[in-house]
């Protein structure tokens, strides 16, 4: 590609991260900061406020007020407002999974995969210098840390009850993955490299060692003392948070997260996180890729490799692209280029919806906007954050890489 073009690509992912922003904007809820939007933009009420999408709203919103981006940081402090006050449980600590949208909680359950959201939000408003995101991962830090955090296994549990009472006995990868990437973040911003020790030890744990043995497949899926449970959900293949098998957009997302880890720790790194990262994400791209015949990357595969979930995710293809471009700047290589411009204009012909500027969040197997795993366009996280990382060094978080001066995009 010749610089012209490149300068153009540029262009238009940056514009289309605007757009995404505005088109998150009508979330906005005073009471509880964000809703869940349906496919026109248009708040769903019966979904009422869900605590992961309140909180990637804010970090969203906060890297939009490092960007200087006109009403990124009122909303920003919006999402913050919400966390701070209704999400709280105030008699037993936590945040709620879910509000009505007059702020009455509904789901009471306290989530590892919400609360690390909280923890990220937190750190990208800190780095954003929003009032009021000190005091809130101060708090989110201490509650992730006596809740979930389980020294014995070096990784989070994932769920309890309201009053903390009762844990689930299920583990699982997709909330420590996300916890990685909120710890990297409140390590940059606090200065505290625990945090790092613990996103270091989380993904030894799930990448190095679990899918490492599955041939750079990541297990999803494990008991309270962490053994795979390779057929969990193979009955409800389909299942929203929980789907059974491997997904090849988890690992690309831990192919990259690996890499920002790698970055962030700098000469001390371990080898085997250079490691980790190329073959996670060879493996994603083998397995992803494989049904040639329609336009993206598929959903989940078997322990083979073999295609289960045909269907395509937005966030999927935003974390292949997030990855090529992170792999390319920390290793070099022709190859994640050509992922990168593949992957970027599938997602430019498919997946942007040009009408309501905004990603169809799932398409079919033919490559036609489809709701039968998400419904609606909840949230903007992984679209948003897949538009500036190829224009941003390798560090460990994106809100603290945009703080040290590099908010010139």
């Amino acid at each position: 590609m010749s610089q012209l073009d490149l300068a153009e690509t540029r262009q238009r992912q940056l514009a289309m991260a605007r757009g995404l922003l505005e088109f998150g904007a009508k979330a906005a809820v005073p009471t509880v900061g964000f809703g869940y939007l349906d496919s026109f933009g248009q708040i769903e009420a019966g979904q009422g406020a869900q605590l992961w999408v309140v909180a990637r709203m804010t970090h969203c919103f906060s890297i939009g007020a490092l960007l200087g981006w006109p009403g990124a940081a009122e909303l920003a402090d919006l999402g913050l407002t919400a966390l701070a006050g209704p999400f709280q449980d105030q008699r037993h600590g936590g945040w709620f999974a879910r509000l009505s949208l007059d702020g009455e909680p509904v789901a009471t359950a306290k989530e590892a995969y919400g609360h690390a959201f909280v923890v990220l939000a937190a750190a990208s408003a800190l780095a954003a210098g929003r009032p009021g995101a000190s005091h809130l991962l101060d708090l989110a830090l201490d509650v992730v840390d006596k809740r979930f955090w389980e020294p014995k296994h070096r990784a989070m549990m994932d769920r309890w009850n309201q009053d903390f009472t009762r844990a689930d006995p299920y583990r699982g990868a997709n909330s420590n993955m996300h916890t990685v990437e909120a710890f990297l973040a409140a390590s940059d911003v606090t200065g505290v490299t625990s945090w790092r020790q613990r996103a270091l030890d989380m993904t030894d744990r799930i990448v190095n060692q679990a899918a490492r043995s599955k041939q750079w497949r990541v297990p999803e899926h494990y008991t309270p003392e962490w053994r795979v449970l390779p057929e969990f959900n193979r009955n409800r293949p389909a299942d929203q948070f929980r789907p059974y098998g491997a997904t090849p957009g988890h690992g690309f997302e831990w192919a990259r997260l690996a890499t920002q880890l790698r970055a962030a720790i700098g000469r001390h790194a371990p080898a085997w996180l250079s490691e980790v990262a190329l073959e996670l994400y060879q493996q994603a791209k083998a397995d992803g890729w494989a049904d040639s015949t329609s336009p993206g990357l598929i959903y989940t595969t078997n322990w083979r490799g073999d295609p289960v979930l045909h269907q395509h995710l937005h966030w999927v293809v935003a974390e292949a692209t997030a990855a090529a471009a992170t792999l390319g700047r920390a290793f070099g290589g022709s190859a994640y280029g050509s992922d990168w411009l593949r992957w970027w204009d599938l997602i430019e012909r498919h997946f942007v919806d040009q009408e309501h500027d905004s990603w169809f969040h799932e398409l079919d197997a033919s490559g036609q906007p489809a709701q039968t795993l998400w419904q609606g366009k909840p949230d903007i996280y992984h679209a948003f954050q897949a538009c500036l990382m190829p224009h941003l060094p390798v560090g460990g978080s994106l809100a603290a890489t945009l703080a040290r001066g590099h908010s010139r995009l």
